[in-house]
């Protein structure tokens, strides 16, 4: 009996001893499971995530300023688009002629009739207005200047492209900038004297007088056909494109006085 108890003590032992070993085992497997190296890869990992959490906040805030922004930019092109339809407005009663630019057609001109001047002005070296500024001819009361009526892109547009061609709006209104300085330059010839023409243009002064007279273009800016040289109006299948193109939209009318062909500038209705 005394032995049958002792191998039982015995069994409950082994068993006890077992069973202590299998924890142990367990333990050491936990302890090879998170060796100490991952500490210093879980710091990491909480870095990044921090500053992960800090580039989002960034972008909350930048996103929160540009939510703010939007109705002071709708503010702005509100009023961009209202100057636009303001200025567009005004472009209709704009002037029909510029005084600096006639200034210089005036100035152009009268070295046209006066060379002799123009010679010993040049003669002596550069030609300088500001040393001894010539006094400006009066001009005669109710005296007008060409009309400088330019197209409108609108204008252009409505032609047929048939009509219209190639031509571009700068190359037609640059063409209406030539016109104004011929019928300016004829004006001139026509209201000089003659001992203030030079001789060679005397001619042409006497021409343009006769043609002055005419019911047709009596008291009207105009300029011949042979006047177009340039620079951007000349006598070839551009230069005549651009005239058809003003007559259809009004700006000029043609008559035919003599051998001339006289292209005459209507003013704005």
């Amino acid at each position: 009996m005394d032995a049958e108890k002792a191998g039982a003590s015995l069994d409950s032992l082994i068993s006890g001893f077992n069973s202590r070993i299998a924890e142990l085992q367990e333990l050491v497997i936990a302890r090879n499971m998170y060796p100490a190296s991952t500490v210093t890869d879980l710091s990491a990992v909480d870095a990044a995530v921090k500053a992960m959490e800090l580039q989002v906040q960034a972008i909350k805030d930048r996103v929160r300023d540009e939510t703010l922004a939007i109705p002071k930019a709708k503010k702005l092109i509100d009023a961009s688009l209202k100057q636009q339809r303001k200025l567009k407005d005004m472009s209709i009663y704009a002037p029909t002629h510029l005084p600096e630019r006639m200034s210089m057609l005036n100035l152009d001109a009268n070295r046209c009739l006066f060379p002799e001047s123009s010679q010993q002005n040049t003669g002596s070296g550069t030609f300088k207005l500001e040393e001894d500024p010539a006094p400006p001819p009066k001009e005669k009361k109710g005296r007008s200047t060409p009309p400088l009526w330019f197209v409108s892109g609108e204008e252009l547009d409505s032609l047929s492209s048939y009509m219209r061609g190639r031509l571009t709006l700068e190359k037609v209104n640059a063409a209406i900038n030539d016109m104004v300085t011929y019928a300016e330059a004829n004006y001139q010839l026509i209201a000089a004297p003659q001992k203030n023409v030079a001789g060679d243009r005397w001619e042409k002064a006497l021409e343009i007088r006769d043609i002055a007279m005419n019911e047709a273009v009596k008291g009207k800016h105009f300029f011949l056909e042979t006047d177009m040289k340039g620079p951007s109006l000349k006598l070839d299948n551009t230069g005549k494109a651009i005239l058809t193109v003003l007559r259809h939209l009004g700006r000029v009318s043609e008559t035919r006085i003599g051998h001339h062909r006289v292209i005459i500038l209507l003013k704005p209705h």
